[in-house]
């Protein structure tokens, strides 16, 4: 497992070759391939998949190797999985696919890639949150873009009745109320002003 980690490809291939078991995993079900994909070592990936791994091997989070590339961020990785037969709108026990994993983690090239093929840019987690919430929750604007292009629907609501549209609309809001309190607070005297704190911190 740890040489899946470092990237060890001779140590994996006669570990293999003596007769190892690829999909050997931890306490977490977490096998050689899902370490590979995370690390982004493409020749480990290559040579596993090769020699048995089995490629929907789910975690306890039922995670398959796809979502640890995505989550890790190698394009290499990724496609090098695909060739393989890897479902790229398969889902976790969060009912996560792909894009949801590359779309939190910020990997725009993974996320342009999972839609050039044809990825299914409205599916839905388990809060009913798509691609499109997360990229606009977690401020990922060029992300945010290719959805769109690709067809995201921004009318969707997820289980709390919110479209990604109004996210924006509350994380406003909710701005707006924060730099309101902040300048009451000011005004009581309960809070120096911005230049203040800046003079007394370069003082210190």
């Amino acid at each position: 497992m740890m040489a899946a980690t470092q990237g060890k490809l001779n140590v994996i291939d006669k570990y293999l070759a003596d007769g190892g078991n690829p999909n050997v995993n931890d306490e977490l079900k977490r096998t050689a391939l899902h370490r590979a994909s995370l690390e982004g070592h493409a020749t480990v990936v290559q040579s596993l998949l090769e020699k048995g791994a089995d490629i929907n091997f789910k975690d306890r989070l039922g995670s398959r190797a796809i979502h640890w590339a995505c989550r890790g961020g190698s394009l290499g990785v990724v496609k090098a999985l695909k060739s393989h037969g890897a479902d790229l709108n398969v889902r976790d026990k969060l009912y996560s696919t792909p894009l949801h994993v590359a779309t939190r983690t910020g990997h725009t090239t993974i996320v342009e890639y999972l839609l050039s093929c044809d990825a299914k840019v409205n599916s839905r987690d388990r809060e009913g949150d798509t691609a499109l919430h997360d990229a606009v929750r977690l401020n990922r604007y060029k992300i945010v873009k290719l959805l769109i292009i690709a067809g995201a629907d921004t009318k969707i609501k997820n289980h709390e009745g919110v479209t990604a549209v109004q996210q924006v609309k509350q994380w406003q809001f909710d701005i707006m109320e924060t730099l309101q309190r902040l300048e009451k607070l000011k005004e009581v005297g309960l809070m120096p002003p911005e230049n203040l704190k800046r003079g007394v911190n370069s003082a210190a």
